[in-house]
Formats: structure tokens, sequence, C-alpha cells
């Protein structure tokens, strides 16, 4: 085990973590040439269109520190029995876990550094620490792992290489000469970098998992028992895993104790589920099978469970004859923001349970179950992490399963306490109750910091006036960065802020938020009519103080979303138990005497009267059709 290095890449989006990514693995020689392509490790369309990282990729490599000839053959000896025993100092495993820097992704940050024992802390030249830099440092140091800070993007013209040098000695408390300075465009600094992964990153301890942290009390982790060094016995933690149709579910572990082979009985701990293992293997980046996995370890298992429900992060898998409980896995993801997908229609009700089933294999955040309107059906009420959580299951459901759904506005959670004394807790707008029932609301608040050059302040400060901001703290980082500290209601926050922030700071300005507890709330429902009826897929639950500005942007968003159709109707807002707002849309028109050349006058009259009718009683009976991407173009807030 001194030959294996496990580590993570954490950093703010867009800090070049899949650039650098790239760069090692053709300096250690684990893609070849031909091979090579912009971000390796995002595997998925989505990642590689909007150029973030969404899943985290484990990848192992082989580094010869000294010796830059035996790299391109490296690869050949990827498996572990080699490593075992007898192999030589010079070489090193290097088990990298790449990581998302999107916010709404922390979760997979948090699952991807217990898994490992040091960190890459990648910061921007030419941005600067930024506030999701705050919030991952926190998570590694949380971690106790080793903390590596590491400057890139040194040769963009952009760069502020001492300014950010010192923000940076700022926040760790440490010496320049700490810091590494690369280039994941050109590769400059990437050997040296491995190096100090090297020297610095400690290798596994034997049969040691990771600590329970001591704010934590051992009742709050039932089963938890800590490794016993030496006992032998297999034992290993899921960080995550996704199916396979023909192998079923494939874990992705991290080896604490023992070692695992094809062949080997074993058992999920917390769900009690045997299994016969069929294949072990590492990440290369794509899945190659080795003998087995010892400790110390990053690889994967093949289960050929195909039952749902039954592999889950944060589990052990073990010896079937290991008589300790579960090592200590994580925390539940908790969803903070909610909407409901319903199918088009109700034929593809099943296959869009298939569909959300399989994506909660591949993403343990998202979490689903089933629900009925009696407008739009039986359908699913689903938790995401945040806003672009949900638009890329949504996307992932429309281009992976070519589903039409229909999607509500996103929501969050309510408490509600009626007059009667009786309480409810509140996912979907559409059954927010009518203002007279409600004796007190409450609703989820952030904790927040923004991090900006100080001359866009003035701005932030008028941005978090009207989001209903209360400003707490605010602190300097060097004479070009400056945090601001607030807390605001989770439902501002998801009001189109991030993107008002962009604007405010000209794109310079970064947040990073957590839930911190709940207070009461001053919100009413706003529902939208289309012809008269109710469509609860556009109802949402907004504040008081903003109801007639929502509502006025609401029909004009509608209105210019729609398709004209064969009749006139009206689009309204209602709330507070009236009409807020409305916009009328007229029918398309067609020329009924078009085909008629002279004539009397009267046979004109009469096909225009009789189109007139036709129009009233369509107008009566006639239903709107609203097409899919109406309702995603009301979900997002450009």
């Amino acid at each position: 085990m001194n030959n294996i290095r496990n580590f993570s890449i954490i950093a703010h989006i867009d800090h070049g973590k899949s650039t650098l990514a790239d760069r090692m693995l053709e300096v250690t020689g684990t893609v070849e040439k031909r091979r090579m392509r912009e971000q390796v490790l995002d595997s998925m369309e989505l990642e590689r269109e909007r150029g973030i990282t969404i899943k985290m990729q484990p990848v192992r490599m082989i580094y010869h520190p000294e010796d830059t000839e035996h790299r391109a053959q490296s690869t050949k000896s990827l498996g572990s029995g080699s490593w075992a025993s007898g192999s030589s100092d010079s070489k090193f495993i290097l088990n990298l876990i790449d990581t998302p820097g999107h916010i709404d992704f922390s979760y997979e940050v948090s699952r991807a550094l217990k898994a490992v024992e040091g960190s890459l802390l990648l910061v921007d030249a030419t941005q600067g620490v930024q506030a999701q830099t705050l919030t991952t440092l926190g998570m590694a140091r949380e971690a106790g792992l080793v903390i590596i800070p590491v400057l890139s993007k040194i040769d963009s013209p952009l760069a502020r290489v001492d300014e950010v040098k010192d923000e940076i000695c700022k926040l760790l408390s440490v010496d320049q000469e700490e810091i590494l300075l690369v280039s994941g465009k050109t590769g400059e600094g990437v050997k040296e970098l491995l190096d100090a992964i090297v020297e610095r990153v400690p290798g596994p301890t034997p049969g040691i998992s990771s600590k329970k942290p001591s704010d934590v009390p051992t009742e709050a982790w039932p089963g938890f028992s800590p490794e016993i060094p030496g006992s032998g016995l297999f034992r290993s933690l899921i960080f995550d895993f996704h199916y396979s149709n023909h192998r079923g579910v494939v874990v992705f572990v991290r080896v604490f104790s023992g070692s695992v082979k094809k062949g080997d009985k074993l058992v999920f701990k917390t769900a009690k589920k045997s299994f016969q293992s069929l294949e072990t293997g590492i990440f290369s980046p794509d899945e190659k099978e080795v003998p087995s996995l010892s400790e110390g370890e990053i690889g994967y298992i093949v289960t050929g469970i195909k039952e749902p429900g039954i592999a889950s992060v944060g589990d052990t898998v073990a010896a079937f004859n290991d008589p300790q409980g579960p090592l200590l896995g994580y925390e539940k993801a908790k969803p903070v923001v909610w909407a409901s997908i319903y199918p088009e229609n109700q034929d593809f009700f099943v296959a869009l349970k298939q569909a959300l089933a399989r994506l909660q294999l591949s993403d343990s955040a998202f979490s689903f179950e089933e629900e009925s309107s009696g407008v739009l059906g039986r359908g699913f009420r689903c938790g995401f992490l945040g806003m672009l959580h949900l638009e890329i299951i949504t996307e992932r459901l429309k281009r992976e399963f070519d589903l039409p759904l229909i999607i509500t506005l996103p929501s969050i959670t309510y408490k509600i306490t009626y007059k009667n004394g009786k309480k409810e807790t509140i996912y979907t707008p559409s059954l927010f109750p009518e203002s007279h029932l409600i004796q007190s609301i409450e609703e989820p608040w952030v904790k927040a910091t923004i991090i900006t050059p100080p001359e866009y302040i003035g701005s932030i400060l008028t941005l978090l006036y009207e989001h209903e901001a209360e400003i707490s703290d605010t602190e300097n980082f060097g004479d070009a960065r400056t945090a601001v500290s607030f807390e605001m209601p989770l439902r501002e926050l998801m009001r189109g802020f991030f993107d008002r922030l962009k604007g405010a700071t000209s794109g310079f300005g970064s947040i990073s938020y957590e839930i911190s507890g709940e207070r009461k709330a001053d919100v009413v429902r706003l529902d939208i009519l289309v012809a008269d009826e109710p469509v609860p897929a556009f109802a949402k639950v907004i504040s008081r103080r903003q109801v007639e500005q929502e509502a006025e942007v609401a029909v004009d968003k509608l209105k210019g979303a729609l398709p004209r159709q064969m009749f006139s109707f009206k689009i309204q807002a209602q709330a507070l138990g009236r009409i807020i707002s409305s916009r009328s849309m007229s029918g398309m028109k067609k020329d009924v005497t078009q085909h008629m050349y002279g004539g009397d006058i009267t046979r004109k009259m009469k096909l225009r009267e009789k189109q007139k009718k036709g129009k009233k009683k369509m107008q009566a009976r006639g239903k709107v059709n609203i097409p899919q991407d109406v309702f995603l173009k009301m979900m997002r807030n450009d």
C-alpha cells in the first residue's frame, strides 16, 4: 500500500478540473494519444455539451516519478496483483476521482472525499478564490484530507498569479512555496504536481476506515463499528454505482481491508443481501477487469443483482462471514427543490416510472414518489438538489428515454399550520391551501456567501434587498475579492437569483449556500388559468408583496410561449381570490370566402356567420393544447 495514492480534484465550476485530469492521463500514459480528446473523464453527452462535470469519475494511473520511458507501457500492468508484493517503489498507483464543481452536485463531492486521503484544491489564476472553493475546502477539511493548493490556467494572459497566490495563502495559511502552478492547456507543471501528490498525500492506512466525525455520536450511526486492524476480512465502502442490463448493479468501492476476487461470496451490510462477485476491476478510465482488488485500492465489483433498491451509496460490501457492522457511510442527500413530472399521455406512465428508476441508479441524490392530479393524471413528485440538477434530470429523460413530459414549476417544501390546528407539509404548489385557511407558514432559509470584486458590492446589496436577504458579514480576500455572507429564503434563491447575480457582477460573482433552518413566511399561491381552466403545472408559491409583479411576468411569458389556437382565449393569473393579471390571445383566422369570385354578397355573409358560430362553439368546448416545450420554457428563468 506504500505505492498507492488516492486523491480527488475539488474546485469551483470552470476552474479547469477536467482539463487538468486530461493532462495527467497523458503524462502517465493512461490514455493513448490517439484516444485522447477533451474532457476524457466526462462521459455523458450533457457534460461535454455544457463543459461541466455532473458525475464523479474515478480513474487509475500508473506513475513512474524518475523514469518517463515506462509511462507509455504502464497501462499494461494496471492489475492489482503485481502491486501486492514485490512491486518497485519507483512505481505508484494514483487513484484520481474527478468531481463536479457546481454547487448542485456537492453531494457527489462529499462521496468522493470519503474514498481518498488527499485532495487538490484547484483555483483559477484568472478568477481567484470563488464561493464554491470555500465550500469544497470545508468538506475536505472535515474529511481530514491532506490538501494540496494548485493554481491553474497560469498560461492565460489574464492570469493574476501573484494576487491569487496571496488569496490562497490567506485562505489556507500556507507559504507561497507550497502552491503549485499548472496549466491544463499546455501541460506546464503537471509532472511536478504528480511528484507532489506522491510526496505529500499519505498512502492508505492498513485496516482503518474513514473516521467518524467527532461531533457525531456513535448512536447516530446505527450499526457503525470501526475497523479492526489485521482482521484480514474484506470490507469496502460504496461511493457510487451504476446499472447494466447484462451485469446488473456494478458498485464502485474503496477497499478498507482484505481483498476480493471473482467468485467471492459477499454481502451488502445495510441491505443484508448476499451475492457472488462476478467480476472485479479498475477504471482506466474505462472499466477493466483485474484478478483482485486489495486493501487501499479503488475499483468496481459486478454484483449480478438486478433488483432495484438493493445497492445504495454509503453501504458496506464485505465478506459474507464478516461479523462486524457496516462502515461509516454517508448522510442521505436531502432534496431542496421539488417538481412534479407527468407523462403527456397516461399510456407512458409505466415507461416514465421505469425511466426514473433507471436514472436513480446512476444518481442516488435524485428521489421520486408517485402522485396523482385530477387534471394531469398519474405522475411523480421528484426531489432535486437544485435547479441545475432538476434541469439535467429532465433533459436526460427527454434524450435518453424519448418521453413526452409535463413538468411543473419547481417549488420547495412549506410547513402549514391550519386554523383548526392541523399541520401539513406541502411539496406541490397546486396543493397549497387558500390563505383564509392558514394560521402560519414556515419555509426553509439558506446561509450563503457571495465572492465578488469590490466594485460590484453596491449592485449586490441592491439585489439582496430585492430578494429579502439579511446580510451578516463582509470580508476581504486581498485587494481584489470581497466575500458577503447573508441569509435569505430558499424561495428567493430560486427566483432567478443566480442569473441576476451574474448580471449584477458582469459574471465575476460566485455563490455557495447551505440550508440553515426554517422561518415564518408570508406567501400565497399564484394560479395560472388558460381559457378559464387552471393549469396545475404553472402554479407557484410566491411572496405576498411580489404577487402583482410575478403575475404580470407569468402571463406575459406564457403568452409569448404558447402557440396560437383556432379560437380566442384568455391567459389569467389568479391569487388571493381574484384575477391579478390577464392577457388575450386571438385565434387564427381564415378567409372562408377566398374561393368565391363575384356573386351575391349575401353568400359571403352566410359563410362568415357560419364561421363565427363555429368559433363560438369551439371557444366554449375547445381545449388549449400546451406543447411540452412550453412547460420547459416556463420552468426556466430566461
